[in-house]
């Protein structure tokens, strides 16, 4: 079972989209490389909702006690909180409400697609803070990632620089 915020498995299947998986370990030494391949390898992998630090977050360099320390540039989004894991709970508990899904759910990788591919339009309402337009790249690189997801009958991965 895979611990995950929303926000966390949006953004993988976002980045499917364009090819933009990151299955390398990254300085801050998350998860995002590992977690992302188990998800894109098995539409079968089980998920728990999790609001709080999930198995990206773990043995993530900012994780304090399960507490996100690490902040945010928000010089160009001025009603964005300056702490990552306080915008990054805003945004989760949009899309808990936008999907009607809530923290310890469990839902396998495909249902929660299914749940995505239809509560994906207008993130208008979830991304408010955002400049409109990076908003709407958001929304269409989210669907085409769904789609690309959704449709292939093999996902496989080497390892990207």
């Amino acid at each position: 079972m895979i611990k995950i915020k929303p926000h966390h498995f949006i953004d993988i299947i976002t980045s499917f989209s364009a090819d933009r998986v990151i299955l390398k370990p990254h300085h801050y030494n998350h998860s995002v490389h590992s977690i992302s391949k188990k998800i894109l390898e098995n539409r079968s992998s089980i998920l728990e909702i999790e609001l709080d630090a999930d198995d990206i977050c773990q043995p993530c360099i900012h994780n304090i006690d399960g507490i996100c320390d690490d902040k945010l540039n928000i010089s160009n989004r001025p009603k964005v909180p300056p702490l990552k894991r306080e915008w990054n709970l805003i945004l989760d508990k949009r899309w808990c409400k936008r999907l009607k899904i809530e923290q310890g759910e469990i839902i396998s990788v495909l249902e929660f697609c299914k749940l995505l591919n239809e509560g994906s339009n207008n993130l208008v309402d979830i991304y408010k803070e955002n400049n409109l337009e990076n908003t709407i790249k958001r929304e269409l690189n989210l669907k085409k990632g769904l789609r690309k997801y959704l449709t292939s009958n093999v996902v496989y991965f080497e390892e990207i620089e």
